[in-house]
């Protein structure tokens, strides 16, 4: 059930296309205590749009009724137009999946952030996604965004691992599951090897697995045992 606005519960929009941005809202759904309302967008889009208002006509507009907006509309064409329907109906950060390639300029959008009072954070890829100096996202990525875990060990041995901070794609927890088991020694490359067994719908997946690598050699640092 979606909550409304006003809730304590945080609230994410997430506009998918295809299949961008249904890890996303799996992910919050069954991993954390926010609420998800999500629309589409067709998934075939001409290389050049001149009238992108045509490709948003049938989005469902509650999905900028949120505290946050996450747009995979990936087009750099189409992704300045959300964000102006973001700005119009009040939503306060937007994050950006895809690189600017896919958002649009930098300075467009520096000036649509300045006219809507909209903080815009564009990222390559959610599972890099750490503090800003926005509040709102700050919430979010203190749960979903660059992971973060807890790591038990007993002789050398990884005998729990707890999700501090899980990426979106919800491999995180399939890494900390299939760690249980593993030596010390070898869980950074078994990390960064899990990650690529999951379905995930990452493009830069070689990235991802490199994040993962790194998340687990600072959890083995402040191990528990």
């Amino acid at each position: 059930m979606v909550k409304a606005k006003d809730d304590a519960t945080m609230l994410i929009g997430v506009i998918t296309r295809g299949e961008h941005g249904l890890d996303m809202v799996e992910t919050i759904e069954s991993k954390t205590d926010m609420s998800v309302i999500s629309t589409t967008l067709p998934s075939d889009m001409p290389e050049f749009i001149e009238d992108a208002t045509h490709f948003l006509k049938g989005i469902d507009e509650a999905v900028f009724n949120v505290d946050m907006l996450i747009t995979y509309s990936l087009h750099p064409d189409l992704t300045p137009e959300v964000i102006k329907l973001a700005g119009k109906y009040g939503t306060r950060a937007v994050i950006v999946p895809g690189g600017y390639a896919r958002a649009g300029t930098k300075k467009r959008l520096d000036e649509l952030s300045q006219r809507y009072k909209i903080h815009i954070l564009v990222d390559e890829i959610c599972c890099t996604l750490e503090t800003c100096e926005n509040d709102i996202i700050n919430e979010f990525t203190s749960k979903l965004g660059r992971p973060k875990y807890k790591v038990t060990t007993s002789n050398g041995i990884i005998t729990k691992v707890d999700v501090i901070t899980g990426t979106p794609c919800g491999g995180s927890w399939f890494v900390a599951e299939n760690l249980v088991g593993t030596s010390s020694s070898e869980a950074p490359i078994r990390a960064s090897l899990l990650i690529q067994y999951y379905p995930c719908r990452n493009e830069n997946i070689h990235k991802a697995a490199e994040i993962q690598k790194e998340a687990i050699i600072e959890a083995l640092g402040t191990s528990t045992s």
